[in-house]
């Protein structure tokens, strides 16, 4: 079972447990009175919430195979969740009174309701994925550090449904066969998929092996794909210049890339507008708090490393700043300045960037050009982030890690940036603004 099918299937439960949520609610809410009729007078309404809840749900990563197990930060997550969620549903009867339904009583059922069946059905589909549903049992041909990486995430998500079989190496290291056993393996085991680390046109022994086996009806894919598909981060191991021939068909996305310019300046223009009031309210505090500018200019590169000037609400104190990069619990940051880095409402006045065409809602991070070409020196291909435009958000900035300029946190964006610009599409943009947004709510920005 694939992982799109695994989410398919957390999706539709959920969507059952909402409406049968509801069916109970109504019940038990109209004990003895209850008619169908009732049930029609809720179903309509209730879908538009619904709507709206799973969306939620999605922002929080509940559909997340990573987060999809019963620790604490699901609980959290799930816990954060319903209360906006409710929230925002009073707020819609209540602002729509000519529903013609009361919810108060009713929504504080099925909120109660909702919660006792959600947390048993998510128990269950866990319990299922680790304990029946079938496992595809994985052989890997290799090892190295990304190797290891990904059989330490076989252990501790093992709802991901990848059971590792054997794992072959030329040097036999601990926990490995010799490669020389892997015919014998493959008939051994049943298996569904090889993850080859090594090259089979630079192996004539293995390229017999797996064409013996050709019969057995095994996929066969390499482990940097492997890697990234389970992972969502390129591989920087197995970078180099064909990579990027074999990857990056930059003529795919023509039409993407127009699209994007469109919705892009449009989406822009209204937050612009919609915003414009509270712009003046933020740069009043500003002023207030600390002397210097509202607005921090500075220089960033663009695509193909143009330079433009970046536009952000000032968070930091301007006496005595080097206009070093920021660093983790930067005292120069002044208290606003915080809440404004939380919310993400810093980086609003980026918008009039988006809508002179220097950069795109949805991409990798603007960077400072002296730092790119600095990390140029020390990380290869690291240029090759400004193949499109930067983003106010993007990959790297909803991982829900915070990363330096530092040459190891460097590396990490560049995986996460690659990965963005190898597998955009609308609905990657979609799901990274949707994100962001769920970020700037529970004020988790850096």
């Amino acid at each position: 079972m694939n992982n799109k099918l695994k989410k398919l299937i957390l999706l539709s439960g959920d969507i059952l447990v909402l409406y049968f949520s509801l069916y109970l609610t109504l019940v038990i809410r109209y004990f003895g009175n209850y008619e169908t009729k009732t049930w029609d007078a809720h179903f309509w309404p209730f879908t538009v919430i619904f709507i709206f809840w799973l969306i939620i749900f999605y922002i929080s990563d509940l559909y997340s195979l990573n987060l999809a197990v019963n620790n604490l930060k699901f609980y959290q997550a799930s816990g954060r969740s319903l209360i906006i969620a409710g929230s925002a549903s009073l707020a819609f009867f209540y602002l729509m009174p000519q529903i013609g339904i009361a919810p108060k009583t009713n929504l504080f059922i099925y909120i109660i309701v909702f919660a006792v069946i959600f947390y048993l059905w998510r128990r269950f589909y866990n319990w299922s994925l680790k304990s029946y549903l079938p496992k595809k049992n994985i052989g890997i041909v290799g090892y190295n550090n990304l190797v290891a990486e990904i059989i330490n995430e076989f252990k501790q998500k093992p709802h991901l449904g990848y059971n590792l079989s054997f794992a072959v190496d030329d040097k036999a290291q601990a926990g490995t066969r010799p490669i020389s056993d892997l015919e014998k393996l493959m008939a051994e085991n049943k298996l569904d998929t090889i993850i080859l680390s090594y090259d089979p046109h630079q192996s004539e022994n293995l390229r017999a092996a797996l064409f013996n086996a050709l019969h057995r009806r095994i996929n066969y894919l390499s482990l940097p794909d492997f890697y990234e598909a389970i992972t969502g981060k390129v591989p920087l191991d197995n970078l180099n210049q064909m990579w990027f021939l074999e990857n990056l068909n930059e003529n795919n996305k023509i039409w993407f890339d127009r699209v994007k310019l469109i919705y892009d300046f449009i989406l822009a223009l209204v937050i612009f507008i919609i915003t414009l009031p509270f712009w003046l309210i933020i740069a009043l505090v500003i002023k207030l708090g600390s002397s210097g500018p509202v607005f921090f200019i500075m220089n960033r590169a663009g695509q193909n490393n143009r330079i433009f000037k970046l536009i952000k609400f000032r968070t930091m104190k301007q006496d005595g700043n080097d206009l070093s990069p920021t660093r983790a619990n930067d005292s120069r940051i002044t208290k606003f300045g915080k809440f404004l880095r939380k919310t993400r409402l810093d980086e609003l006045p980026q918008v009039i960037n988006i809508l002179r065409g220097e950069m795109s809602f949805v991409g990798p991070r603007p960077e400072r050009p002296e730092l790119i070409l600095e990390l140029e020196k020390q990380i290869p291909f690291y240029g090759q982030r400004t193949l499109v435009k930067p983003g106010l958000t993007g990959s790297d900035q909803v991982s829900g890690e915070y990363h330096s300029p530092s040459r190891e946190d460097s590396l990490k964006k560049l995986q996460y940036d690659l990965f963005y610009i190898k597998n955009r599409s609308l609905f990657l943009d979609l799901s990274i603004i949707l994100k962001t947004i769920a970020t700037v709510i529970s004020r988790k920005g850096i």
